[in-house]
Protein backbone atom coordinates (compact mmCIF):
# COMPACT_ATOMS: atom_id res chain seq x y z
CA UNK A 1 0.00 0.00 0.00
CA UNK A 2 1.26 3.60 -0.76
CA UNK A 3 1.90 6.54 1.95
CA UNK A 4 -0.69 9.03 2.40
CA UNK A 5 0.65 12.37 2.14
CA UNK A 6 -1.10 14.06 5.66
CA UNK A 7 -1.60 18.14 5.05
CA UNK A 8 -3.54 20.35 7.19
CA UNK A 9 -6.35 20.01 5.18
CA UNK A 10 -6.82 16.40 5.59
CA UNK A 11 -5.30 15.14 8.69
CA UNK A 12 -8.51 15.41 10.32
CA UNK A 13 -10.64 13.74 7.72
CA UNK A 14 -7.28 11.01 8.04
CA UNK A 15 -6.97 10.32 11.46
CA UNK A 16 -10.70 10.30 12.38
CA UNK A 17 -11.29 8.11 9.85
CA UNK A 18 -9.04 5.19 10.37
CA UNK A 19 -8.64 2.97 13.41
CA UNK A 20 -5.40 3.08 13.39
CA UNK A 21 -2.50 5.54 12.01
CA UNK A 22 1.38 5.43 11.77
CA UNK A 23 2.40 8.86 10.91
CA UNK A 24 6.17 9.73 9.68
CA UNK A 25 7.33 13.74 10.44
CA UNK A 26 9.81 13.72 8.00
CA UNK A 27 11.80 16.66 5.30
CA UNK A 28 13.47 15.92 2.15
CA UNK A 29 17.11 17.22 3.13
CA UNK A 30 17.00 14.82 6.54
CA UNK A 31 19.41 12.18 5.68
CA UNK A 32 17.93 9.95 8.68
CA UNK A 33 14.59 10.56 7.47
CA UNK A 34 15.35 9.38 3.90
CA UNK A 35 16.89 6.28 5.40
CA UNK A 36 13.70 5.67 7.02
CA UNK A 37 11.59 6.37 3.84
CA UNK A 38 12.29 2.86 2.52
CA UNK A 39 11.61 1.01 5.79
CA UNK A 40 8.40 2.87 6.51
CA UNK A 41 7.06 2.29 2.87
CA UNK A 42 8.53 -1.97 2.95
CA UNK A 43 6.02 -1.80 6.39
CA UNK A 44 3.13 -0.28 4.55
CA UNK A 45 3.01 -3.08 1.91
CA UNK A 46 3.60 -5.65 4.71
CA UNK A 47 0.56 -4.40 6.90
CA UNK A 48 -2.08 -3.13 4.29
CA UNK A 49 -4.94 -3.07 6.91
CA UNK A 50 -3.40 0.03 8.23
CA UNK A 51 -2.64 3.48 7.45
CA UNK A 52 0.84 4.87 6.67
CA UNK A 53 0.89 8.42 6.45
CA UNK A 54 3.96 10.99 5.74
CA UNK A 55 3.85 14.94 6.91
CA UNK A 56 6.61 16.84 5.12
CA UNK A 57 7.66 19.16 8.23
CA UNK A 58 9.09 21.56 5.89
CA UNK A 59 5.49 21.81 3.56
CA UNK A 60 3.29 21.47 7.17
CA UNK A 61 5.34 23.58 9.64
CA UNK A 62 1.28 24.15 11.10
CA UNK A 63 0.84 19.91 12.20
CA UNK A 64 4.63 20.16 12.87
CA UNK A 65 4.26 22.43 15.48
CA UNK A 66 0.78 21.37 17.13
CA UNK A 67 2.48 17.73 17.69
CA UNK A 68 5.53 19.73 19.12
CA UNK A 69 7.96 18.01 16.76
CA UNK A 70 11.52 18.79 17.73
CA UNK A 71 13.29 16.01 15.85
CA UNK A 72 13.13 13.75 12.32
CA UNK A 73 11.96 11.62 11.50
CA UNK A 74 9.63 11.10 14.33
CA UNK A 75 6.89 8.42 14.41
CA UNK A 76 3.59 8.64 15.58
CA UNK A 77 0.94 6.02 16.10
CA UNK A 78 -2.21 6.83 16.47
CA UNK A 79 -5.21 4.28 17.36
CA UNK A 80 -9.15 5.29 17.51
CA UNK A 81 -7.84 9.07 17.48
CA UNK A 82 -5.18 8.66 20.22
CA UNK A 83 -1.56 9.18 19.97
CA UNK A 84 -0.52 5.53 21.79
CA UNK A 85 3.01 6.30 20.48
CA UNK A 86 5.50 9.37 19.32
CA UNK A 87 9.09 8.47 19.12
CA UNK A 88 12.07 10.05 17.45
CA UNK A 89 14.45 8.41 15.21
CA UNK A 90 14.76 6.28 12.30
CA UNK A 91 13.83 2.55 13.28
CA UNK A 92 15.34 -0.20 11.75
CA UNK A 93 12.76 -2.98 10.35
CA UNK A 94 12.78 -5.02 13.16
CA UNK A 95 12.11 -1.72 15.64
CA UNK A 96 9.34 -0.97 14.00
CA UNK A 97 7.81 -4.23 13.22
CA UNK A 98 8.18 -4.72 17.56
CA UNK A 99 6.55 -1.32 17.54
CA UNK A 100 3.37 -2.43 15.82
CA UNK A 101 2.78 -6.01 16.89
CA UNK A 102 2.74 -3.90 20.67
CA UNK A 103 0.52 -1.60 19.33
CA UNK A 104 -1.60 -3.56 17.78
CA UNK A 105 -2.09 -5.46 20.78
CA UNK A 106 -3.31 -2.38 23.40
CA UNK A 107 -6.44 -3.15 24.53
CA UNK A 108 -7.99 0.14 23.74
CA UNK A 109 -10.36 0.36 26.39
CA UNK A 110 -7.83 0.34 29.03
CA UNK A 111 -5.93 3.14 26.98
CA UNK A 112 -9.19 4.96 26.92
CA UNK A 113 -9.66 4.45 30.31
CA UNK A 114 -6.48 5.54 31.46
CA UNK A 115 -6.82 8.57 29.13
CA UNK A 116 -9.98 9.53 31.08
CA UNK A 117 -8.56 9.35 34.34
CA UNK A 118 -5.40 11.35 33.57
CA UNK A 119 -7.98 13.95 32.32
CA UNK A 120 -8.01 17.25 34.40
CA UNK A 121 -11.10 17.45 36.61
CA UNK A 122 -11.86 13.16 36.28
Amino acid sequence: MSTVELTKDNFDEVVSGNDFVLIDFWASWCAPCRAFGPVFQGASERHPDLVFAKVDTEAQPELAAAFEIQSIPTLMIVRDRIAVFAQPGALPEESLEDVLKQARALDMDEVRKSVAEAAPGT
